[in-house]
């Protein structure tokens, strides 16, 4: 269990070390032209997001429109959010899961049981993640008319 955690710990690690930004200015630069380029992409980040959040609201907008209601708009678009975010961590689980049942469990049988019911389970909501929406539109769009 020990050689897990620390190959767990060494992986985190890696992956925060592999995806950190590290910005190197040479000594000539002086601290006026970093203040400044740190601004301006303070500020390219601030349109960003600005931009990101009115497409998110126009796409919640075009929910309601589609649905007919707030209420049925906002939880269309949180199901489409559900669905789209469940594959990766599906994904994931699997392999968690999959570590639990082949690597752990070739030397204690309980964990293996919990890597493979973990699996099931994962899978499952997984399933069920994909299949919500569908069965949503169903109802909603039948209730309607």
């Amino acid at each position: 269990m020990k050689k897990i955690t620390q190959i767990i710990l060494v992986l985190a690690f890696t992956f925060m070390c592999l995806f950190t930004t590290v910005y190197a200015t040479s000594n000539e630069t002086s601290n006026e032209t970093s203040n400044e380029s740190l601004k301006e992409e303070g500020a390219t980040r601030a349109r960003r997001l600005e931009e990101m959040k009115k497409n998110q609201l126009a796409n919640i907008e075009d929910y309601k429109i589609k649905y007919g209601s707030d209420t049925y708009g906002v939880t269309a678009y949180v199901l489409d959010v559900v669905r789209i975010y469940s594959i990766p961590c599906v994904f994931l689980g699997i392999a968690m899961n999959a570590v639990y049942q082949y690597v752990v469990g070739l030397k204690r049988l309980d964990v293996r049981d919990k890597g493979f019911n973990g699996m099931i389970a994962i899978v499952t909501m997984g399933v069920v993640c994909q299949i919500l929406p569908i069965v949503f539109a169903i109802v909603v769009t039948r209730d309607g008319n």
